[in-house]
Parts: structure tokens; sequence; C-alpha cells
């Protein structure tokens, strides 16, 4: 029978193998298996599975060491079938998910007019143009930055999201007047350049890829500049703001034009790039406007059937 570690290593690579990144996941479980073996244990039991769990400092971290825990577990019962998977009761927690920020499209401008007053021609117009994809396409942070030049199809208007959260890849159409910024972006890209190679679309003055700490400083700064931040506080709209705003005026709209919501919510939730459609519900039920359009739609469809 493999060691415990030995069979870490397989169950993470076959996750992997799956598209599952699981880097916070490798590393508690690694510190487990480190665990395990300074206990000179066995086979895993739930008495040391919640003894270690409990030497996490927050409720939140007991019950992310048992989340990752318990697959594991169940894939070690295989080899061997005295190990005891964790109850799904232990330690249950539910984070609070932040209340969106909705902004509105005069703030959006502000926003842009603010980045392109940078003053650093070159990176004012790198954040005009990456601020203004987020708005209009609801992209993650993450994705933004990391798409590379390849991915960027301004023939076809279709920007390729590789390797985002889940290990999940899409396309994203884009409007011909998003296509026409970040062709702009572009030609003023390769002219900053000037024949040096770079491999990323949206690059630092150094052309690398944007660092995602000084993307979110310069974002606040200039949240501050606009007032939607005050000067020295750390609470106020996040960047990934953009991305709950995008999908709640998507909905609003479908809403208002009489359009079967319900129907057409799997391919907001695709476009997006959400594993479960529930994730894209969840802004039905975060938004009191569209709980209300919902509400009334679902009377009207009441009227019309009674």
């Amino acid at each position: 029978m493999n060691t415990l570690r030995e069979d870490l290593n397989e169950y993470l690579a076959m996750r992997r193998a799956l598209g599952f990144k699981l880097i916070n996941a490798g590393k508690s479980l690694s510190q487990f298996v480190s665990y395990f073996e300074a206990q000179s244990a066995e086979f895993i039991t739930t008495s040391m599975a919640v003894t270690w769990a409990q030497l996490a400092a927050s409720a939140h971290s007991r019950a992310e060491r048992l989340s990752f825990l318990r697959p594991f577990a169940r894939f070690r019962s295989a080899s061997d079938p005295r190990t005891e998977v964790p109850a799904e009761n232990l330690f249950p927690y539910r984070p609070r998910r932040a209340q969106p920020y909705l902004y509105s499209e005069d703030e959006i401008r502000k926003l842009l007019k603010a980045a392109k007053a940078l003053a650093n021609p070159f990176r004012a117009e790198t954040f005009f143009c990456l601020l203004g994809l987020l708005s209009v396409t609801g992209l993650r942070i993450g994705e933004a930055l990391e798409l590379q030049l390849q991915h960027v199809d301004l023939a076809e208007g279709v920007l390729t999201v590789e390797g985002a959260k889940h290990g999940k890849s899409r396309l994203v159409p884009l409007h011909d007047s998003t296509r026409d910024v970040l062709a702009a972006y572009k030609s003023c890209r390769e002219e900053f350049l000037n024949g040096q190679a770079a491999s990323f679309f949206f690059i630092s003055l150094n052309g690398t890829r944007l660092d995602r700490a000084m993307v979110h400083r310069t974002f606040y700064d200039l949240s501050r500049q606009i007032g939607l931040r005050k000067n020295g506080s750390s609470k106020g709209p996040r960047i990934h703001d953009f991305r709950h705003a995008f999908a709640v005026r998507t909905m609003l709209q479908w809403y208002r034009s009489g359009e079967d919501v319900e129907r057409r919510l799997p391919f907001l939730s695709t476009y997006l790039g959400h594993v479960h459609v529930s994730d894209t519900y969840w802004y039905l039920t975060s938004v009191p406007e569209l709980m209300d359009l919902g509400v009334r739609l679902l009377e009207r469809r009441w009227e019309e059937e009674s």
C-alpha cells in the first residue's frame, strides 16, 4: 500500500489533470500529511482530522481545512478501508459574500477619464483600456491580466480566456466599439515597445505583465480622485465590482425589455465563466431592483395564466 504522501501526490496529479488548480488545497493537504507523519499514525481518523483543523486560527480556516481533507480522505479510503472521512457538519462555516457595488455609467466615465489623465501617456492608455474592458465584458481582473496577444483576435472580435477559475477556458465576443479601443491600444503598445517582444497584451512600463497589486493601488488612487473612496480608507468599490455591475446591468436590460431571464441566464453564466448557474443566480438575491423586477414578472405571468 502507498504511503499517505504518495497517495496525496497521486490525488493532486489526478485532480489537476481534470483542470483543478488546487493551490491552497495542495499546501494544506501537504501540511496534514506532515502532521499525520509526526503522529506516527496508521490511518486517517476523524479525531485526528478535527485536531489538525483546530490548529488553524479562524473558523473559516478550520472549515476550509476539512473541506480540503474530505475528498482526499475518500480517495485514500479506496486503498485503505480503515480511513475515516470527516462529516460535513464539522466546523460549519458559510462565508458572507461582499455586497456588490454597482457602478453608474457616470462613475465609469469618470474613472476612465481619470485613467486617461495619468502622468505617463502609455500608462494612461493601458489603464483606460484595461478598466474599460473590465466594465464592458465582466472579465475577472486576473483573466484580463493573463491575456496574451494571441488571445486577442481583433479580426473576429473575440477574446480567448485560458486557464481561468477552476481551470476553465472560454470565448468572449466583443462589441465593435470595444474592438476599436483594443485595436487603438494595440497600436499604442507596439509603438511603445518599438520592436521589443512582449507576450502579454496589457503591459507595464518595463514591457512585462502588469502587476496585480500595482493595478489595485492605481485603481484605488483613481477612485479617490473621483470621490468613490475616501482618502486613507481601505474600504470602497473594488475592481471586481465591474464584473458585478456588468452582470446586473445585463439582467436589468433583459427584464426591462421583457426577455425570458430564466432561459437566458445560462448564457450569461457561460459568458462570465461561472462553473455553476447558481453563482449567477446570486445576483438576483443580492440586488433589490433585480428581485423587484423578478417578482413583477412572475406576478404578470400568474395573471396571464389565471
